[in-house]
C-alpha cells in the first residue's frame, strides 16, 4: 500500500499526475523502476543497470520508493542467499506507464552520448517499438550481457520475462550493443552475435521491431 505521506516532493495540486510525481518524479526513479519491471535484482545488479547513477543515489531513491510502497526487500537465492529490491504490486501498475514513455522517447532525437544501454532496457526498448503487424511466431532465448531473456512473438503480440526458453526457435548471445545495431540498426547478424538455432527466425524477429519515425519538426 502506498504510504499516505509518500514520495520526498509535493506539488501542492491535487491531480493524480502531480501526485503520482510526488512519488516517482524524482531523478532516477522511474529507470530504477525500469530495472524491476522483469524482476527482483540485487543492489550491485541494479547499479550495473544505472550506470550513471552514483551508489548514494541509488541507496537514496530505493529508501525513498521503500517508503512510498513501490519497492520491497526480499530475500533470494539459492544458490546464494541476499537481499533483492522487487516492485510490490503497486509498483507494478507503472508497468504500462514505462511503456508508454518509452514509446514517447523513442520518437525524440537521440543523445550524443556512449553511454551502454543495459539489458532491461533494451527490453523495454523492444515492448515499445513491436509492430503489431508481425505475423509470424517464435520462441527466442536472448542472452545479453550475462543476463537471460525468453521472448516470444506471436501474430499481433510480443511477451518477454527473464529466464530461460523452453525449446527456443534460436538463442541470440551477445552484447546489448551487438544485437541493439542489428534490430534498431539494419546491421547483418555477424559476429559478436552468436546464434545458435534458426537464423531466419532470427532475421524475422530483428524485423519485428521498426525505428518509429521520429515526431514532425515544428
Amino acid at each position: 500500500m502506498v504510504s499516505e505521506t509518500a514520495g520526498p516532493r509535493g506539488f501542492d495540486d491535487p491531480c493524480g499526475v502531480a501526485r503520482a510525481l510526488g512519488v516517482v518524479g524524482e531523478r532516477w526513479a522511474l529507470l530504477v523502476v525500469r530495472e524491476l519491471l522483469l524482476g527482483p535484482k540485487r543492489f550491485t545488479e541494479l547499479s550495473r543497470g544505472l550506470p550513471g547513477m552514483s551508489q548514494n543515489v541509488l541507496s537514496q531513491r530505493l529508501r525513498e520508493l521503500e517508503r512510498s510502497g513501490i519497492v520491497h526487500k526480499r530475500r533470494i537465492g539459492p544458490p546464494v542467499s541476499a537481499t533483492a529490491y522487487e516492485l510490490t504490486e503497486v509498483g507494478r501498475l507503472l508497468d504500462p506507464v514505462l511503456v508508454a514513455l518509452g514509446a514517447f522517447g523513442s520518437r525524440l532525437p537521440l543523445p550524443a552520448t556512449d553511454a551502454p544501454m543495459s539489458a532491461d532496457a533494451f527490453i523495454l526498448a523492444l515492448r515499445t517499438t513491436f509492430a503489431p503487424a508481425a505475423d509470424f511466431s517464435g520462441v527466442y532465448e536472448l542472452r545479453l550481457d550475462g543476463d537471460v531473456f525468453h521472448a516470444a512473438v506471436r501474430p499481433g503480440r510480443f511477451e518477454v520475462a527473464r529466464g530461460t526458453a523452453a525449446h527456443p526457435d534460436a538463442t541470440i548471445t551477445g552484447s546489448v550493443a551487438a544485437l541493439r545495431a542489428v534490430v534498431f540498426g539494419g546491421q547483418p547478424i555477424e559476429e559478436p552475435l552468436l546464434v545458435e538455432g534458426d537464423e531466419d527466425a532470427v532475421r524475422r524477429f530483428a524485423g519485428a521491431f521498426p525505428r518509429p519515425r521520429p515526431y514532425p519538426a515544428t
